[in-house]
């Protein structure tokens, strides 16, 4: 599972000594080893987040929270990280698409895209577009049908399909940068 080869991405893998880094934080934040989203926004040091970024990161937790049960538990925490820094791209797409789906109905919609764009925005600082912008492009791209609606299949194959889209999406939506900022106490926002 573990790739020795070096040059492919093996810098991004999550090693030993970062689990045990993310464990310790996480067990001394959370010694009942269950996190509900109160700790969560603790252990990432999310404070005086605005109502977007914050309901961003109620998104996240949910999406984390794979068993549905109000808590993240250690190992979805580490899956959840895992796959934001390993994961390979379509694992990512559908991680993504879950995290869009606000309402969980298996299709996004313009103000579901919109609104966590808008949150990503308010955490990461940098993007040189509205997010009506970026929210218009990509259903004018992706949305085959124009039914304003995407589903996980045209989202994936329009998002893999068109490589300035791919970028796009992966630069603004790269949640171990959004991890970074956030770790980083957002010192490098504007």
């Amino acid at each position: 599972m573990f790739d020795t080869m070096g040059a492919s991405g093996s810098a991004d893998d999550i090693n030993a000594m970062e689990i045990h880094h993310w464990y310790t934080k996480f067990m001394k934040e959370c010694p009942s080893g269950q996190l509900c989203l109160h700790e969560f926004k603790h252990v990432l040091d999310l404070h005086g987040l605005t109502p977007e970024a914050n309901s961003y990161v109620e998104q996240v937790f949910h999406t984390f929270d794979m068993n549905k049960d109000g808590f993240i538990d250690f190992l979805e925490f580490i899956a959840a990280i895992n796959l934001v820094i390993r994961g390979k791209i379509d694992q990512k797409l559908k991680w993504y698409f879950k995290l869009y789906d606000a309402d969980g109905n298996g299709c996004i919609d313009k103000k579901e895209l919109l609104s966590i764009f808008a949150a990503i925005q308010a955490i990461n600082g940098q993007t040189n577009m509205t997010a009506e912008e970026f929210t218009n492009m990509i259903f004018q791209k992706i949305d085959v049908n124009n039914d304003g609606e995407l589903t996980l299949e045209e989202f994936i194959s329009g998002v893999e399909r068109d490589e300035d889209l791919m970028e796009l999406i992966t630069k603004s939506f790269d949640l171990s940068n959004v991890i970074k900022v956030i770790q980083n106490g957002r010192r490098h926002s504007i």
